[in-house]
Formats: structure tokens, sequence, C-alpha cells
């Protein structure tokens, strides 16, 4: 790149002393060389530049090269072509004329890539080269075709070559509205186009007094010209030239009024100019025809661009931009419409959400997500009748309005259940979908956003009980409850309203507390208890379960330093805290939990972890570096609820863990149901063999506690031995026994043998 710039710059220095030995005029057979070297040496510069750069679109370069070429063959054949006659009077003006429009070509390509095609903009050039060319046509051209010892054709083209280079200039300002303006490339390119409108307007002057052949200054800007043009194609800007980089362009800017003011006034100029007479009437007439026409549609085309605007603006506010479907709010208004209406047959809306659509964004990326939304899209928009609409309402849900009798929608989503079943075929994989749906028809609904809002719930309620639900109004008091349980739980843990119970870990042996579990507790001040049940689920919806896990911790590490500092800790005691699945993906855990083992100053054996078995389901490598962070810390690690979820022996071998609690639901067949006991056994086996710890939870009666002691389970928690309680009946009931030195266990030990 930096080679590029030298040799641009290079040929910049080589041009310009050249030009100035030109300029000396040593004769006619030097100058001769020069010209021919400097024209040629710029297509061979040109040629070299795109060689090296290797720009993505080649295509204005090659015209701009063909120009070069050509009017370098015009300059080789013109003192030839001025000693001949008829046709070959002209053959320098062809392939000069074939230069400019090549070169336009070249410019225009370059401009259409970069910022696209603008009407505005090409009509503002045609009113600025009428502007032009009436001016060129009347103090160049005329004048020349008035000299009558030379065809007036040749004079006609001597001064109409100014014209050219205005349309040239005029594209390279346009150009320059753009970003281009910033590239060497462009100001080299910008310089050529100057260099050609100067030397041309010199001998449109000449031409316009009777001579063709000028003095040696007035090829000095064509020379300074093809120089520019040679360096513009070695600069490595000259990549970026074509890139697309749009930027709005003002239509009435103060640089285009500058241009297009001046053009307007150029016949009025004119006029006032040379008084107006027989031989100018013609070229104002129809460069005024010009100017008014080129207004008119200039006008008209405005007024057409801004409603196109308008008509872009409102359908991208209306409609999805992946699948092109109507969005909510334009479902929203047309069900406003349909209920606004009355009719008779009544308004029904149909909603639906593609079940595990977030894992195929995980698993294959979201291209093959979105081109699932929009195969899902088509299939369904072609079980739509022509009166419904069919809409896209955010991700991967979608809902149907329509009118009718309910039957209509039951059996509308029986129709999308029975399309989604077909296997889906993307680009090297095949998914197979399915929706929950709800159904929500008009009864009480106020508004259109009410009933799309039930539909919604009848959804969720799909999703959670099955795939397709109708709404009924219990579902709008289970929501109401929910934010109702949602705003109180939110006050509650900014006033400290929670509190944490602790329900004894026993071992089965003495009968005595090894350790207890902490559970939170709230009571709210108008419903009373509210059962852990109802809001937890809340918690970990809204993120409070963070704030939440971090208090139950926090209190449990404080009361264990207080029994301890009260002499009524045993030696092995510890207390077992559940872990969010939210807290277990956050690194800073660890360092929670070692500064509070450091202020209250207790070992890590102290503490053990609870985690349930689906979060060992998720993201595996960074709950194993959590939990390996924490078992550094001599924590323990204990699967809640095993048995319910995913029980493997894969992730129990995989992460950290060091106990395994039974679920409730198989100690409460113990004694009665000899499936309970096999399921049992067989956990008992997995874990002796990965030296794993058992605990029985929801042991309640004796039966169930004999049962797992004969199962070598000697670790149990339950009511059996007691409810959660607070910390000083727990310290009363569970503790002081122990410090006493009492003899009998609160429940008798078990009798064995």
């Amino acid at each position: 790149m930096l080679a590029g710039r030298r040799a641009s710059y290079l040929v910049v220095v080589v041009g310009v002393v050249l030009t100035g030995i030109y300029a000396l005029d040593l004769g006619s057979g030097v100058n001769s060389r020069i010209s021919g070297v400097m024209g040629f040496g710029t297509v061979a510069a040109q040629i070299v530049g795109v060689w090296r750069n290797r720009p993505s679109d080649r295509l204005p370069w090659i015209c701009l090269i063909l120009s070069s070429l050509s009017f370098c063959t015009g300059m080789g054949v013109r003192g030839w072509a001025t000693r001949q006659s008829g046709l070959a009077t002209f053959t320098g003006d062809i392939f000069s004329i074939g230069g400019y429009l090549l070169a336009g070509l070249g410019i225009s390509v370059i401009l259409r890539r970069r910022v696209g095609a603008q009407r505005h903009a090409v009509v503002d050039g045609i009113i600025v080269a009428l502007g032009a060319g009436l001016v060129a046509t009347e103090f160049f051209a005329l004048p020349a075709v008035r000299i009558g010892d030379r065809p007036q054709l040749v004079s006609l083209l001597a001064g109409l070559y100014p014209l050219w280079d205005i349309v040239l200039l005029l594209l390279v300002l346009n150009l320059g509205f753009s970003t281009a303006s910033g590239l060497a490339s462009f100001r080299f390119i910008a310089l050529s186009m100057t260099g050609l409108l100067v030397g041309d307007i010199g001998y449109a002057i000449i031409g316009a007094q009777g001579d063709l052949v000028g003095p040696t200054l007035l090829d000095l800007p064509f020379l300074l010209g093809f120089t520019a043009l040679a360096a513009a194609a070695l600069h490595p800007s000259m990549t970026e030239m074509s890139s697309v980089r749009p930027r709005p362009v003002q239509s009435w800017s103060a640089t285009r009024l500058s241009l297009i003011v001046p053009a307007l006034a150029t016949p009025v100029a004119v006029l006032l100019a040379t008084g107006g007479t027989a031989h100018n009437n013609v070229p104002l007439a129809l460069t005024t025809a010009g100017l008014i026409g080129s207004l008119v549609f200039r006008s008209v085309s405005a007024v057409r661009s801004n409603a196109e605007i308008q008509r872009g603006l409102l359908y991208r506010a209306t409609h999805d931009p992946l699948t092109g479907l109507p969005n909510r709010d334009a479902l929203t208004q047309h069900m406003a419409e349909m209920m606004s209406s009355r009719r008779a047959d009544g308004v029904w809306v149909v909603y639906l959400d593609l079940d595990g659509f977030k894992l195929v964004n995980d698993h294959w990326g979201h291209e093959a997500g979105d081109l699932l939304l929009v195969e899902v899209a088509k299939r369904l928009g072609r079980l739509t009748r022509d009166s419904a609409m069919f809409a896209r309402i955010s991700g991967d849900e979608f809902a149907v309005a329509d009118s009718g009798q309910a039957i209509h929608a039951s059996a509308l989503a029986e129709r999308i259940q029975a399309e989604l079943s077909r296997p889906i075929e993307l680009p090297g994989i095949e998914l197979m979908t399915v929706a929950s749906i709800g159904i929500a028809p008009l009864t009480d609904q106020r508004d259109a956003e009410s009933l799309l809002r039930d539909a919604d719930l009848a959804m969720y309620r799909a999703k959670a009980e099955g795939r397709v639900r109708v709404f009924d109004s219990g579902m709008r008091q289970t929501v109401n409850e929910r934010v109702e349980i949602e705003l109180a739980l939110r006050q509650a843990v900014q006033r400290n309203e929670l509190w944490v119970s602790y329900q004894p870990i026993v071992d089965t042996c003495t009968g005595r507390a090894m350790g207890a579990e902490a559970l939170v507790r709230w009571t709210h001040p108008v419903r009373g208890p509210i059962s852990p049940v109802e809001f937890i689920p809340v918690a970990e919806e809204t993120g409070l379960i963070e704030q939440i896990g971090t208090f139950v911790l926090e209190e449990a590490l404080r009361q264990m330093a207080l029994w301890r500092d009260e002499g009524l800790l045993p030696e092995s005691f510890y207390m077992s805290v559940n872990a969010s699945a939210r807290q277990l993906r956050d690194h800073s855990l660890r360092r929670t939990i070692s500064d509070g083992l450091r202020v209250y100053r207790l070992g890590g054996d102290r503490l053990t972890m609870e985690i349930t078995e689906s979060i060992l389901m998720g993201d595996h490598q960074q709950v194993i570096e959590v939990l390996t962070g924490l078992r550094g810390l001599g924590i323990g690690l204990s699967v809640d609820d095993f048995g319910t979820g995913y029980s493997s022996l894969s992730y129990l071998s995989r992460f950290p863990v060091t106990t395994v609690k039974v679920d409730r639901a198989f100690v409460t067949g113990l004694g009665v149901d000899p499936g309970d006991e096999a399921i049992v056994r067989a956990i008992v086996a997995m874990s002796t063999a990965l030296h794993l710890n058992v605990i029985a939870e929801g042991v309640e009666t004796e039966q169930q506690r004999d049962v797992l002691a004969g199962l070598d389970v000697t670790r149990c928690q339950g009511w059996l031995w007691g409810k959660a309680v607070a910390h000083d009946e727990f310290a009363t009931r569970h503790l002081r026994t122990i410090v006493q030195g009492a003899q009998e266990p609160a429940v008798p030990a078990p009798r064995v043998g």
C-alpha cells in the first residue's frame, strides 16, 4: 500500500517536470514526444494500477483506461486529419469525443456503485448541463460557426468541447457529494477533469476568434490532467472508489443550489448579454424549454419520491422485516377494526409459540433459526383465510385474527399442528417443529390488546399443560395473582421481610441433627404465609432469586457463627443452602462465599450448596468451572431431588458433587411400593460406587426410616424429626440436647437385627 502511494506521487512529480519542459517549447518534435510519452504513459500507469491494486469492480477503470487511450489516439491523428478532406477531417474529434463518452461512462459506473441511482441528482445535472451548454453554444460554438473559412462542423465541435467537460465535472461533483470526497483517487480524478475543462475552454476561446491552433500553454492543462488520471489509478485508495457507502444527499442543499440557480438564470443572462438575435433564438428557446421541463420533472419526482418514502416507512412500521408478515401493531389495528364493527359471528385470535426454537438458534445458529421462521410463516400463511390476518408478534410467536365461530379457531389450531408436524427441510438439516397454541374468543375484552393478551395467556397455559388451550377468566386471575406476588415480593426483598427457617438433617443412628437445610420463608402482611412453591418460581423468572439466594447464604453463615459463639454448634455440624441456576452461572459466587466464610470464621466443610439436576444439564463448562471453584474451598455439593429429572452416572462422574438427596417421591412409597424401594436401592448403589454420600428427604414415618436404614441410608431429612423452624426453636430442639450430652434421641433409633 505504501509503495502504491509513492508510485502515484512519483508519477505526479514526473508529470509536472515533463509539463514544465513542454512549456519551454523546445521544438515541435520534442513537444510531440513529450505529449506522446505522457499520454501513453498514462495508459500504462492505469493498467499497472489496476493490476497491482486489484479493485473488486474493474469496469469503471477499464473505461477510464480506454478513455485515455482514445484521447491519446485523437491527439496523435489530429495533425494528420487536418491535412485530409471529408469525414477524415474529423478523425481526431471522433476519438476525442469517444474519450469523453468512455470517461463519462467510467465515472457514472463508480457513482452508481457507490451511491446508487438518484433521480434528483441526475435531473440537477441536466439542469446545470443545459445552462452550461447554452453558454458554450452562445459564446463559443455559434461565433465559431460564423467563421466562414472552415467547415462549420469543425467550428461547432471546437465550441462544444467545454460542454463535454462540464458534464464530466458534474459527474465528479456528484461523486464528491458521497463519501468518496476524502479519497486521494477521487481528488486526482477531479483534478484531471478540471484540467480538461480549462484546456478546452482555452481552445474554445481561440476557436471563436477563428483559430484552431493555439500557443503551447493551452496544452499544459491537458498534460496535467493526464498526470492526475495516472496518479488516481496508481493510488491504493482507488479500490474504495466504488465501495458502497450510501449517504443521504440533500435534495436542495446549498452546494446544489449554488450550481442550479445560475443554470436556471442562464437564459436571462444570455438574452441580456446578446440582446437577442435571430442566431440565438433557437438555442434560447430550446434551453428554456429544457429547463422548464427539468424543473417540472424534478418537482413530480420529488413528490413521487416522498410518497414512496412514506409508503416504505408505513410498511416497515407495520410489517416484520424477516417474514414480510404484518407485525403486532398491524394486527391489533386490524383486530380493533373487527371489534368495532361488532360482527355478529364474533372475533377470535389464535396465538402460537414454537417450542424449542431457542435450541435451534443455539445449536445450528441464528441463520437456521431465521430460515425456520420464514418457512413456518409460508406454511401457516397458506392455512389462513383471506379475511384473516396472520402476523408475527415477536421472536417465534405468531398470531391469527379472524371472525367466525370459536370452532373455526379450534379447527385452524388442529391444521396448524398437522402442518408443523411435517419435517422442515433446511440446508443440511431436517427439523421437526411443534407449537403451543392459545385461543381467545371475544367475550368481555375491552380492546384488541386485551384480547391478544388473553390469547397469549392461553398459549402459556398450553405450553405448561398441553398443545392447545382456550382462554378462560381463571387464567387472567392466575396472572393477576402472579403480578401481585411479584410486586409484593419485590417490596419484601427491599424491606428485608424474608426470613430463614432451618430443618434438621439427622443421623438416623443417633437421632441427632448433624446439619440443617436453610429454607427461605415469607409472610405476607395481608395474605399471611406464602409457600415457596408460589414465590420461588416468580423470583427465578424476575431475577430476584439472586438477591434472595445471597440473603439466605449470608443469614445461614451468620446464624452458624452465632450458634458457635453461644457454644451450641456441634463439631461436625454443617449448613445446606440452595443455589439457583443464576448463581451457578456467576463466577463471582466463589468470591462471595469465600468472603462470607472468612468474615464469620467458618471452614468450607461447614457449608453445602444444593443444586438441582436441571442445572447440571445446562451450560456444562461454565457450571463445572463454578462448582470446581466451590469445591476448592472445601464446600460440599449436593444434588437435590435426585431421581426425578435426568439422573445419570455420566454427570455424577463429570461434576464435582459430593452428595445426592433422594427425592421424597420415592421415599413416600417405601415399605408399601416395592418399585420405590428398588429405585432407592439403585440410587444408593450408584452413589456408593462413586463414593458419594446419600441423604433421603421427605421421611415422615418410622417405617420409611427403618427401610432406609436397611438400605444403608443413615442421613435423613423430614417431618419425622420436625418441620423447618426459626433459628431459636431449632437451637432449643436440636442443638442444646447435643451440647448438654443428652443420651436419648428425640426419636428412638431404629432397631436393627
